[in-house]
């Protein structure tokens, strides 16, 4: 089929009513958990993965998605109006939106912060649209040794979502690998790891992983750190949330260079709406006649990276749907859930899903159009919100997560679980591990051992397979290029500061 006739398809599926109010729950959820600080999309995606799951996969992947790109919408509220980020991705955003409420502006930045996002998340639905289906295509020839290379390469990115430390991003993966062989062997049908305990035989329960990790830790940190509260007693009005003729004029550039940078950003695993809003920021400060106005309230210094974090999230979608690769923490943990769901992403879920693929995608352009309609009215409302004492806020989380995770299976191992992975997580965030290569490496690893033995046993033993085939050796090259990138990087600068205190 055209993408046209794929397109109708997909409005067609997104436009039941069932669809369409699931869409609107999920943007309406992930703009409050975006708005409510320290919470994040990811966290808000991991909790909603046991409530979703009496729901068909079409209308449950629909409403995590509006669950990740309202997050994006809603981190702007607090940058802006408290100078407290709703999620890491709208730090750039504190900068001057801060400033500009301060000159008592507002209404423009949340307006344009609102408009950007739309834009921005339009962008990359359309670019999704036409770029997924030729890549998916692309990938359709993939045998097992491909799909090896390609899942060895996503499990070596997990050092790019390790923040400021690589090598902590790599063991974080490696303890989640341990983790995910953890059960009966596929083949062999050989139980491991289980030490006699039967509710470990079908493996560590992703749910109560993923819950654990995310949202039982942050109500953990926050226990022991609460975060300061602050309140605003900003009036707003609709009326003063619309940028002006000249606000327009001052972010065109803006908004059309953090949507392309947000969204290609996007696309590359581990990368994420964080880095594309740091970068956008970067960009539109080099681009600007003023630069050193950046930073005092300039309403382009708004519009480009919240044009780019939202276009991120469309971004992030590609190499999820098409090559079953997470681009940021978020998509890591969608990618659980829609295998959870009975979905395995890849290039053959276009053509063995389409109903869903396009429903997805379709919904996704009635969830921008939602959320603009959705924010701008509602920006009062969510600033009171900011008022809930968190003493209220983190047991009513950790009590929805505990009976989500419950209701999966009903089965309260899985709650141990999820506590347990609650202390892990805590401690992983004390000591600045991230959480996010743990929860993709549990997802990745069954499909990388499954692969790499099927290849083995189609070569009879011969790693040479990885090598000869050229889908597979450039993805083989690139994996063990992202594995070393790092160590070479410190060595090269441990070699050029030798040279400079040589020379000095």
């Amino acid at each position: 089929m055209s993408i046209f006739h794929n397109i109708l398809l997909g409005f067609q599926v997104a436009s039941s009513v069932e669809n369409l109010l699931f869409c609107f729950i999920g943007v309406l959820i992930g703009t409050l958990i975006g708005v409510l600080p320290g919470i994040g999309p990811t966290t808000g995606v991991a909790i909603l993965i046991p409530i979703t799951f009496g729901m068909n996969a079409t209308t449950a992947i629909i409403t995590m998605c509006g669950v990740y790109y309202g997050a994006m919408y809603g981190g702007s509220t607090t940058s802006i109006l408290l100078n407290v980020p709703g999620e890491s991705s709208s730090v750039m955003t504190t900068l001057d939106g801060y400033q500009m409420a301060k000159k008592g502006r507002p209404g423009p930045a949340l307006g344009m912060a609102a408009l950007a996002s739309f834009i921005a998340g339009t962008f990359a639905v359309l670019m999704l649209t036409f770029i997924a289906p030729p890549l998916a295509d692309f990938a359709v020839s993939f045998g097992p040794p491909e799909y090896f290379a390609l899942t060895f390469m996503g499990l070596t990115l997990v050092t790019s979502l390790g923040g400021d430390s690589p090598l902590k991003g790599l063991i974080s993966g490696v303890v989640g690998l341990l983790v995910a062989c953890i059960g009966i062997d596929a083949q062999s049908g050989v139980a491991r790891f289980t030490f006699g305990n039967i509710n470990l035989l079908d493996g560590v329960g992703f749910i109560g992983m993923a819950v654990g990790l995310f949202a039982a830790s942050e109500v953990l940190v926050n226990i022991e750190e609460p975060m300061q509260q602050i309140f605003t007693e900003a009036k707003l009005n609709f009326r003063s949330l619309f940028p002006n003729l000249q606000d327009w004029k001052d972010c065109f550039g803006a908004l059309w260079r953090g949507s392309i940078i947000g969204f290609f950003i996007g696309v590359l695993p581990g990368a994420g709406a964080t880095i594309a809003s740091f970068l956008a920021y970067a960009v539109e400060k080099k681009f600007s006649k003023h630069p050193d106005d950046f930073g005092t309230g300039l309403i382009e210094g708004v519009a480009a990276p919240e044009g780019a974090n939202n276009a991120a999230a469309g971004g992030a979608m590609v190499s999820l749907l098409t090559l079953g690769i997470p681009g940021s923490g978020t998509t890591a943990v969608m990618l659980g859930a829609l295998m959870i769901h009975g979905l395995r992403p890849g290039p053959l879920l276009f053509s063995t899903n389409p109903q869903f693929v396009w429903g997805l995608i379709a919904s996704m352009y009635i969830g921008n159009v939602m959320l603009v309609i959705l924010n701008m009215p509602l920006i009062s409302l969510w600033v009171r919100l900011l008022r809930v004492p968190y003493k209220v806020l983190m047991p009513l989380i950790i009590t929805i997560s505990a009976v989500g995770v419950f209701a999966t299976d009903n089965n309260v191992f899985d709650m141990w679980v999820m506590f347990f992975f609650g202390v892990v997580g805590y401690i992983m965030r004390k000591m600045d591990y991230p959480p996010a290569p743990m929860v993709l490496a549990l997802v990745l690893g069954p499909m990388v051992e499954m692969s790499l033995r099927q290849s083995l046993t189609i070569s009879h033993g011969s790693l040479a397979i990885f090598f000869v085939r050229p889908i597979a050796a450039v993805l083989t090259i690139v994996a063990f290029a992202s594995l070393f990138a790092p160590l070479i990087k410190i060595l090269w600068q441990r070699y050029r500061s030798g040279r400079e205190s040589t020379v000095g």
